[in-house]
Formats: structure tokens, sequence, C-alpha cells
């Protein structure tokens, strides 16, 4: 048996779409389907069930995907253990990091990798915090740093490190001369918010319900995709906003944004999130070991 014939059966089954299992594989759908195929021609058996452009795993895909997943570990194990035996440093592990994380906090961690281990490759895709949940869940990404509370069972999810959010406005703003600003008082001002899915979105949603700020009180003019272009409006004067502190270095140190703090605070924490049986190899718990002194030294 082929196991690469074994590797995109078990994709698919993963993620239940032909569709998403070839994005993942590189292949196109048609090839991912014959691979399908083949399996079923050699197993004299339908793996999956095809209705109304839903698949679903058979009563015979069930049991292969349990077989599969311990075939698979095995020879990541092999593979592992050789590499072990030999002393090879080399591979490839992926990352994937919501939006605010990658752009202003994970360089830093990844040049120092980097240097620690130069062969080591390593691959960041960057979404908001749904997606690159949805990508740990389906074995794209090998561990994920997200900005949003994680609701997944399957998940190990484990805090990493906290941030504090504040409202920025322009210098000249009536604001901007505030020790703090009430969440209420926001209402008074278009609120510019981040696109749905966000984590950022997701924590500011909150803080406002929990201080009984209805939402739709706000003023906003218009939902903005990154936390650079939510910036760069706020700093036209088009409204205000709230973002990580973490992200405002430069726009405060030429005085280009104003940060007021709100009160109550608005804390939030940034999680790791890995799969709860994926098999980690060495180069999986250098770098997750590695992020997590990361995140410890640069919260302190």
């Amino acid at each position: 048996m082929s196991d690469r014939r074994l590797k995109v059966f078990h994709t698919v089954a993963g993620v239940l779409s032909f569709t998403r299992a070839a994005e993942l594989l590189h292949m196109t759908q048609p090839a991912v389907t014959h691979q399908i195929r083949q399996l079923e021609e050699e197993f004299n058996a339908r793996l999956f069930d095809r209705t109304n452009n839903r698949i679903s795993l058979t009563v015979a895909g069930e049991q292969v995907l349990d077989y599969a997943s311990r075939i698979l570990g095995l020879y990541d194990e092999m593979q592992e253990c050789v590499k072990t035996l030999t002393g090879d440093r080399t591979g490839l592990v992926t990352i994937g990091a919501s939006t605010t994380i990658a752009e202003y906090m994970l360089p830093g961690l990844l040049g120092d990798f980097r240097e620690r281990f130069p062969d080591v490759q390593i691959r960041l895709r960057v979404a908001n915090t749904d997606s690159v949940v949805a990508m740990v869940a389906d074995n794209s990404v090998d561990l994920g740093v997200v900005e949003g509370e994680v609701d997944n069972q399957l998940l190990k999810v484990e805090r990493c490190q906290q941030d504090e959010l504040q409202v920025i406005v322009p210098p000249n703003h009536p604001l901007s001369t505030q020790a703090t600003v009430k969440p209420f008082d926001l209402t008074n001002h278009p609120f510019i918010y981040r696109e749905d899915g966000s984590g950022t979105r997701s924590v500011i949603e909150r803080y406002f319900a929990e201080n009984q700020v209805d939402e739709s009180a706000l003023n906003c003019p218009f939902e903005l995709g990154s936390t650079e272009a939510i910036k760069g409006a706020v700093q036209a004067g088009v409204g205000v906003t709230i973002v990580s502190r973490a992200t405002l270095s430069k726009e405060l140190a030429l005085g280009h944004l104003v940060a007021v703090p709100l009160e109550p605070p608005l804390l939030r924490s940034f999680y790791f999130v890995r799969q709860r049986q994926k098999f980690r190899t060495h180069l999986m718990d250098e770098l997750f070991q590695f992020a997590r002194i990361y995140f410890e030294q640069s919260g302190s």
C-alpha cells in the first residue's frame, strides 16, 4: 500500500472535505479523489459516503482511519528515532498565529529560534484566531498562538502571556488628555472594529457586554481587517478604537497616536494551541519550549 494514499486518506478523513484536503496537501482535487478511489478499490469497500456535497466516513472508513492514524504515527516515530540517533537537527515546523501576534510579537521569537537552530525551516501562517484554531485542528500547523479564548476539547490550550488593550486616539482628540476612559464614553465617538473572527474583536465585544455597553449604541463607520489599517484610520481622524498596547510602540514614540487605559482595565491572554493526540517531534517540542520561555521573559 502506498504511504501517499494513506496520508491522503488520513487528511481527507480529518477535514471531511476533498477540497480542503487538496489545499493542505498541495494537490489538485481530482488527484485527491483518484487516490481515495484507488484505496477503496484495494479494500473493495467504500470509505466515504458522499451525499449533498458533503462527505462522512463509512464504518469501513472509520476502521481504516484508526489504523491509518497508528501507522502514520509509528512512521513519524521511526523517523524521529533515527534523527535522534544521528543527531539530525533539520526539519520543518509550521506555526499558525493570529494577526496581532504574528506582526508584533513573533518576529523576534522566530529570529532567535532560527539563530539557535539554523538548519530548521519555519513556516508561518497568519490568520485570525478562528482560522488558526481550525488549522491546528486539521493538522495543517504544528503550533498555534492566538489572542482569543479557545473552546475545543480536542485541542490542548495553554496561556502564554497577558496583554493589555487600550483606547487609541489622535493627539488632538478630546479623549487624549484623560487619564482613563470608561467603556460607555466610547459611544460618543465613531468606533472602528476589527472583522468578525478576530480575537481582538471577541475580547472587546465581551468587555462591552460585561460593562453594560450595548453595542447597538456604538457608531461604527466600518470594520477593518488589520491592526495597521485601523491605526491608520484612527490617525486620520476617522474614529477611535481599542488595540493591544504591544502594537503601538512606533506610533507612540513618534507622537502620531495617544493610548489611554480603560477603566476598568481590559486585559486578555495569549494562548498556545496544540493537538492533544498528535505525535510531537523533537523539533516541535524544541519550538514549543523555546516559545514558552520567550513569552515568559518578554512578559516579565
